[in-house]
């Protein structure tokens, strides 16, 4: 009796879910509506195909349109993250700060080879008259090379004497920065006494390279010694008179620079 029971319950429950079913998917659409649908649509086609016509036979109204609005309707030709730019619009686009326009990376350093290879064609050629305006640069880098140089013949004859050549320039820079200052009107800074006396330096180092192939103690090394201090202190004296205007005192100056420049003869002789 009591599975009797349960049944007659399920089949309640199946009927009610049945209506249920019925129910939610009932729906009033039917062949005649899908026909008079159809009909309605074709009708709708018709109208939207006269009023095409008409306007067809209208004017078209980009006329009355502006510019902008032509241009900004065009289909985009360009590609991804790529922008494409009428002529019209490059024309009002200035670009100041350009890759171009930037100088070289040597020159944002002050490294200029050509002033550099005049510096050193002057240093030889004490004779030749000297440029004030790039004499007047400070300049560090042939001064480092030339010091460089100076250490490493020397090193190569036998002698480590790096720190005295450092220690000597500084010292004579201090020395010689006074001295002008003292004896000229404008005055100098110190980066253009170190630049011009390192530039002298390079007499030195063909002493210091002489020194490796046969030795300087006797007269023979004297006597180049010699002429090598006066050829430094000779070109010294030629490029701060250029530069400090101090014409009539070539003498005064190249008599502090021969003693410095003896100084480092003394190294690479003995």
């Amino acid at each position: 009796m009591q599975q009797t029971g349960v049944f007659i319950k399920y089949l309640k429950k199946m009927s009610n879910f049945e209506q249920f079913h019925f129910d939610f998917y009932q729906s009033n659409y039917t062949i005649d509506d899908q026909e008079e649908g159809y009909n309605s649509y074709g009708s709708n086609e018709n109208v939207c195909g006269s009023r095409k016509s008409q306007m067809g036979e209208q004017p078209p109204a980009s006329g009355f349109a502006p510019s902008e609005m032509l241009l900004s309707s065009q289909s985009y030709t360009g590609q991804i993250l790529q922008p494409t730019y009428s002529p019209n619009t490059l024309s009002h686009l200035s670009y100041t700060d350009g890759f171009d326009e930037e100088p070289p990376l040597l020159e944002e350093l002050g490294i200029n080879f050509e002033h550099i290879w005049q510096k050193t064609l002057t240093v030889l050629n004490p004779m030749k008259p000297a440029d004030g305006s790039i004499m007047n640069e400070t300049d560090l880098t042939g001064p480092m090379v030339f010091c460089l140089a100076l250490g490493a013949t020397l090193l190569l004859a036998g002698k480590v004497h790096f720190s005295y050549v450092y220690g000597l320039s500084a010292i004579g820079c201090l020395a010689m920065h006074a001295l002008l200052n003292l004896m000229s009107v404008p005055g100098v800074s110190h980066g253009c006494v170190a630049s011009v006396l390192g530039y002298c330096l390079l007499p030195m180092v063909i002493l210091s390279s002489s020194a490796v192939v046969f030795s300087l103690q006797g007269i023979l090394g004297t006597l180049l010694a010699l002429l090598i201090i006066g050829w430094c202190s000779l070109s010294a004296s030629k490029i701060f008179t250029s530069a400090l205007a101090m014409e009539g005192q070539q003498l005064l100056i190249a008599y502090p620079c021969a003693l410095l420049y003896g100084l480092f003869a003394l190294l690479t002789v003995f």
